[in-house]
């Protein structure tokens, strides 16, 4: 697994998978940190956002034009297009998602998806900290959470029931480590 950080958010790259993206506008450093990393841009054959707000998938449009397959979850679907005025607003140099062309799959199927990548494990629906929220975890123990408030919070949110429940199922799965989009890694 390789971490990756070309502006405000951790992208994870592993078995032609990435994981998250950065903001539109950072295609550039993306090309710098993945050269940096010893990844080719042929070999990053897919791409899964945690979630889709502006910090998580804006150069999702420009990877897909050359190639990139999109993971769209089906409890994604209504928000994969939620930044894009963010981006029109902001006059960022953004190319809109191809849903059209996205692989998309429900979280029960996530297993036998990720087993036809090399890749033990699955996807869980994560919604405390947006509806589209999703997490990877991995067989080996490797955790993607995106955004989600850190486990080491949960005191803090005594009101916040969906968080104790997705930290709950992802606790259920045996993590070992966490990998959060916006903070430093922590073992379990």
């Amino acid at each position: 697994m390789i971490k990756l950080k070309y502006g405000n958010t951790n992208s994870f790259y592993f078995n032609g998978l990435l994981i998250d993206t950065d903001y539109a506008g950072t295609l550039n450093a993306f090309y710098k940190a993945i050269k940096k990393s010893g990844i080719e841009s042929k070999d990053i054959r897919f791409v899964l956002a945690t979630h889709y707000h502006p910090d998580h998938m804006g150069i999702i449009g420009e990877l897909e034009k050359q190639g990139v397959r999109l993971i769209l979850m089906d409890v994604q679907k209504d928000s994969i297009h939620a930044s894009d005025y963010i981006f029109k607003r902001d006059k960022l140099p953004f190319v809109p998602l191809n849903d059209s062309q996205a692989t998309v799959i429900s979280c029960g199927e996530s297993r036998a998806f990720l087993a036809k990548l090399g890749i033990s494990g699955e996807i869980i629906h994560t919604p405390s900290h947006s509806p589209d929220s999703i997490s990877l975890v991995l067989d080996s123990g490797d955790c993607f959470v995106g955004d989600l408030e850190p486990f080491e919070y949960l005191q803090a949110y005594d009101d916040n029931e969906q968080l104790k429940a997705d930290w709950k199922h992802i606790f259920s799965l045996h993590p070992k480590r966490i990998f959060f989009a916006h903070s430093p890694e922590r073992n379990v």
